[in-house]
């Protein structure tokens, strides 16, 4: 029998405890992007997003402490050697940051930031690696004269396609985007999201969308991960998380996401802060600001357990069947 291909990325029981910090950071995280699949990640700034996104890449910060198994491609990049990591690195997989601007040398042509990483390592060379880079450039809507100009003579949105593109020259297959469209106006952001949306289905890759933004998130992904103090509460798919969250912590995501169409009058918002990393958590880390909680939530951590009509919507709430059947813009 033929065996299947192992995830792009499988997270599994990810926890990363820092110096000074009295509970984990990220809390027993369990992910998993396969090819050619979008999954967003998604919650409030702090939440451990970013960090479980750069895991990926084993851009743990100095003194973490690690427990369980961050695959790529079925290889665990925590156990790996620097050698192997380099490699993973430089092809397997890529990252694209919040602000374009800060992934580039504003000294140096578009050209050379597009062509030294792989010429660098040996994957191409100069001819083989400027063909490509016009390629990729024609992949993300723009011409080969980008490659003669400097960083400051395009625009923002411009420069983030230049970015994406960098970002698939090694032909990864894990895409992390990490608020990739958070520095740009309205018309860049949803040129950006249609361009990631287009070249996920033209070269497969897997893409980990990280994102506060929930009709970001609504708009590009497959599935999607709720992240909440270190640990994920909700996953399940796009279309069904967004219309029927099983979590408090989404629905009031969504209750205080703003509409066009929505109602007038103050928009909603989840009272209350996250739980201070300083101080050790029992029980259900958003139980001090969720309606629902009883004293089962701060005395017992909620497992993620299926809906009754989904097995693959999942929910660490005690209280999910609650929401069922709920307005989520109530």
């Amino acid at each position: 029998m033929k065996q299947a291909h192992p995830p792009t990325l499988d997270i599994q029981g990810l926890r990363v405890t820092l110096p000074g910090t009295a509970r984990p950071v990220l809390d027993g995280v369990d992910l998993t992007v396969s090819a050619g699949e979008t999954v967003a990640l998604v919650g409030e700034s702090g939440s451990g997003k970013s960090l479980t996104s750069r895991s990926a890449l084993r851009l743990l910060p100095p003194g973490a402490a690690v427990e369980g198994a961050v695959r790529v491609c079925g290889d665990d990049v925590l156990a790996m050697d620097a050698g192997r990591l380099r490699g993973v690195r430089a092809g397997t997989v890529a990252m694209v940051f919040q602000d374009p601007r800060a992934a580039v040398n504003p000294l140096r042509r578009i050209g050379d930031f597009l062509t030294e990483s792989v010429t660098l390592t040996g994957a191409m060379g100069r001819t083989e690696a400027a063909a490509r880079a016009v390629e990729l450039l024609g992949a993300v809507g723009l011409d080969a004269s980008v490659l003669r100009k400097y960083p400051g003579q395009v625009s923002g949105g411009m420069l983030q396609r230049v970015v994406i593109a960098a970002a698939l020259m090694g032909d990864p297959s894990l895409l992390l985007a990490d608020e990739p469209t958070t520095a740009l106006d309205v018309t860049s952001q949803a040129e950006v999201i249609a361009l990631l949306a287009a070249l996920r289905e033209r070269f497969g890759t897997g893409l980990l969308f990280v994102t506060h933004d929930l009709e970001l998130a609504a708009a590009i992904s497959d599935r999607v991960y709720v992240m909440y103090a270190g640990r994920i509460v909700e996953t399940g798919p796009a279309e069904v998380l967004f219309t029927r969250p099983r979590h408090p912590y989404t629905a009031a995501l969504l209750a205080s996401t703003p509409r066009m169409e929505g109602p007038r009058g103050r928009l909603a918002a989840i009272e209350g802060q996250p739980p201070d990393l300083r101080e050790p958590l029992r029980g259900c880390a958003f139980a001090a600001r969720c309606p629902f909680a009883t004293e089962v939530c701060d005395l017992r951590t909620p497992l993620r357990s299926p809906a009754p009509d989904r097995a693959d919507h999942h929910a660490a709430c005690h209280h999910s069947d609650l929401l069922e059947g709920s307005a989520v813009d109530a």
